[in-house]
């Protein structure tokens, strides 16, 4: 590595747009340092490719925090990365070899079509969410605090689930391209909170069903959703996900 930083070799999938046919241009990157982002790296790629008047890699981004769940990159054959509970943004260049080559691809998923270069269009997941991920029963002013006794145990269990930021990595990681753990948590974080009780069955019924509407395959408990979540979400929320759509369905 040299006094200014490292030299990073990059296989970088490339797409006009959906319709067209995409491939794996090759970069490389100098002066990457170890504290620069993953995110910080590919920016700099950028303006040299804008300097040398080539077109800009385009790659979804917002917050870099690891917190709004915009950011999301399969990289070295892993969705986020290969680092447990992160993001692609708090992915570290220091996880690197100076001289290492290393391949970047968008998340694949039939219902996460390609938009451009690493850019898929994830509003299936928004459209699930829509059709029950929130609580809308009026009732009125906010109540005090303690008016509703909760267990530590279920708070915490709904706070795990809560933590889901929709990025869609559970996708990308399973198999079968199924959003079970993304819809389980957005279900299981009522489940266990009486103020998501009276849209409890709704909730159940009409998410599966959107699911399964927007084409995302069925879970067989590979269990790459969890490894791959940068919010660790535990697989027991889709078992949990599934008995709420069980009792949903008995009681009609």
């Amino acid at each position: 590595m040299s006094d200014q930083g490292m030299t990073i070799h990059l296989k970088i999938w490339r797409q006009a747009s959906g319709s067209s046919k995409g491939s794996f241009h090759d970069y490389s990157v100098q002066d990457v340092l170890p504290e620069m982002s993953f995110l910080e790296m590919l920016d700099l790629l950028n303006e040299d490719l804008v300097k040398k008047g080539e077109e800009a890699i385009e790659f979804d981004n917002d917050c870099r925090e690891g917190i709004c769940g915009t950011c999301g990159l399969v990289i070295k054959g892993v969705a986020h990365g290969t680092h447990a509970g992160t993001t692609t943004c708090e992915v570290r260049m220091r996880s690197f070899r100076d001289g290492e080559t290393i391949t970047v691809e968008p998340f694949r998923a039939g219902p996460f079509p390609i938009i451009k270069d690493l850019v898929v269009n994830r509003s299936a997941l928004d459209r699930i969410q829509a059709k029950g991920g929130f609580v809308s029963m009026n009732v009125g002013s906010a109540s005090d605090g303690n008016a509703v006794p909760i267990s530590k145990h279920a708070a915490d269990n709904a706070m795990d689930a809560a933590t889901c930021i929709g990025c869609g990595a559970c996708v990308a990681a399973c198999p079968n391209a199924s959003a079970s753990l993304f819809v389980s948590a957005k279900i299981s974080q009522f489940s266990w909170l009486p103020q998501g009780g009276p849209e409890r069955t709704r909730r159940a019924m009409e998410m599966v069903s959107q699911m399964d509407a927007e084409g995302f395959g069925d879970c067989s408990n590979h269990g790459e959703c969890e490894a791959a979540c940068p919010k660790e979400i535990s697989i027991q929320n889709i078992a949990r996900m599934r008995r709420e759509f069980i009792r949903a369905a008995f009681l009609g």
